[in-house]
């Protein structure tokens, strides 16, 4: 699993309680100290947006990102996924500046525009609208996944592939 811009490590040290390998990214050094000792956690310090992408040609089954955006980074998040991966991402919408920040608009989504970025996955859930906790925000949310590789799918009489 991969938290995108983890912060303090919130979703990191919730997936990996539930069993997950997590790789916790943050540009800020600060944040390994949060996660240090925290079992089935790793931290990569990675500057997102000055750097080309860390992880090469690597899938995930899971990413997560919230509360950050980096237009140039989502093709890759996509691209990063496993089949049958999952993506949760939730981030300020436009809107959000009558509510306080972000309020620049290169750092919130436009209508529909996270909906847009996931058009080659399964979409499960998108929200667009306004949160009331823990504070008033204008987000866009979605869950997607990709699909699973071929052999991976029951066939349609219910026999499991070998």
């Amino acid at each position: 699993m991969l938290d995108l811009a983890c912060g303090l490590g919130r979703h990191a040290r919730w997936l990996a309680r539930r069993g997950h390998a997590v790789l916790a990214v943050d540009r800020d050094a600060a944040c390994s100290a949060a996660l240090a000792g925290e079992p089935g956690v790793r931290f990569l310090q990675a500057d997102l947006e000055g750097a080309p992408w860390p992880f090469g040609d690597h899938y995930f089954d899971g990413i997560v990102v919230t509360q950050y955006l980096h237009r140039p980074l989502l093709p890759a998040l996509v691209a990063a996924l496993a089949p049958g991966g999952l993506l949760v991402y939730e981030t300020f919408a436009q809107g959000n500046e009558r509510y306080g920040r972000p309020a620049n608009p290169d750092f919130l989504l436009a209508p529909r525009e996270l909906l847009g970025t996931c058009s080659e996955l399964h979409v499960l859930a998108y929200e667009d609208g306004l949160l009331a906790t823990p504070r008033l925000a204008r987000v866009q949310r979605i869950a997607a996944r990709r699909a699973p590789l071929a052999d991976e799918c029951l066939q349609l009489d219910g026999a499991v592939p070998d």
